[in-house]
């Protein structure tokens, strides 16, 4: 996933983005100051994407290792891999919440692994020094293809393979950065000779949410993990051809800062996240009064042993 791939929405990282910055919350995103400079040898700086999950995600990781003493500073939503990995490499940051197969992509856009342990083996020998990836967790949350239920019904399609020969009447909607990457609008066309009348780009979210529902758009990039794809009855077309990997999150780390203290924690939380915790995370802090993401990263730590 994209992560940017890959989320919720623009307006909703900016509002993450604010509380990062210090909205009186109290959680470990409160004291951010940017990815500006390398932190201290004994500080880990983390970072996140510019979408609520990995935001999310990377509060969770904050939470769980200030509760085992590390020192950790959060910055800002930071964009999109394009921004974030090369901050990862210069020192910036030293640890983002990923996804296995479109970082793997991201790296090599040659890989041809899809499954679940093919794609982590695989990203574990491409992933440049000093950067390297600990545990991938059972969690995934991939980019997918969706349609209305009644653009579904009209072509009688449950996979990309059955909207292939219809493309050329639909326009799709998803991020910018989706139009060209490898596994985006290029992939879909190699593997199914799917080619979309046009591709109209938009924020992440409720924006993309909205022009599928209103038919602005007729299919559109949307996470696996949006609960909005269940309250709106949209439909995910399946992905036979696996055209998207497998997409499980895994902490990107800079080595030099993967302590085994640090390494134990962020190991722990991936064993405990599924990928219907996900969905449930994800509603809740999306939730209509937009509850601090340190504040639900700390109740399911409790809840599960980690803080």
């Amino acid at each position: 996933m994209r992560r940017t791939l890959t989320a919720l929405t623009t307006a909703t990282a900016a509002a993450l983005a604010l509380a990062a910055c210090g909205g009186g919350g109290g959680g470990p995103l409160d004291s951010g100051s940017g990815a500006g400079s390398p932190a201290p040898s004994d500080v880990l700086k983390i970072g996140s994407a510019n979408f609520s999950e990995s935001t999310l995600l990377a509060a969770i990781y904050a939470g769980a290792l200030q509760a085992k003493g590390v020192k950790v500073d959060s910055t800002p939503p930071l964009g999109s891999r394009e921004t974030y990995v090369p901050a990862l490499k210069d020192g910036s940051i030293d640890l983002i919440p990923e996804y296995t197969g479109t970082l793997l992509k991201y790296l090599d856009q040659n890989a041809a692994q899809s499954a679940p342990d093919e794609v982590y083996a695989a990203l574990q020998k491409t992933v440049p020094a000093p950067l390297t990836v600990l545990e991938k967790s059972p969690a995934e949350d991939k980019d997918a293809v969706v349609v209305s239920k009644e653009t579904a019904q009209k072509y009688n399609a449950k996979s990309i393979a059955d909207l292939a020969p219809h493309c050329g009447e639909l326009v799709f909607g998803g991020p910018s950065e989706f139009e060209t990457r490898a596994d985006g609008i290029p992939g879909i066309l190699k593997t199914y000779n799917c080619k979309f009348q046009s591709y109209r780009p938009l924020d992440t979210g409720p924006v993309t949410i909205k022009a599928l529902e209103d038919g602005t758009i007729q299919a559109a990039d949307i996470f696996t993990t949006n609960p909005a794809i269940k309250d709106k009855g949209f439909v995910i077309l399946d992905d036979p051809k696996n055209n998207f990997a497998a997409q499980n999150v895994v902490p990107l780390i800079n080595s030099k800062k993967a302590t085994d203290q640090v390494k134990q924690t962020l190991n722990a939380i991936s064993a405990k996240l599924t990928t219907q915790t996900l969905i449930d995370l994800n509603a809740k802090v999306n939730a209509p009064d937009k509850p601090n993401p340190s504040t639900v990263a700390k109740e399911w730590l409790t809840a599960n042993g980690l803080a």
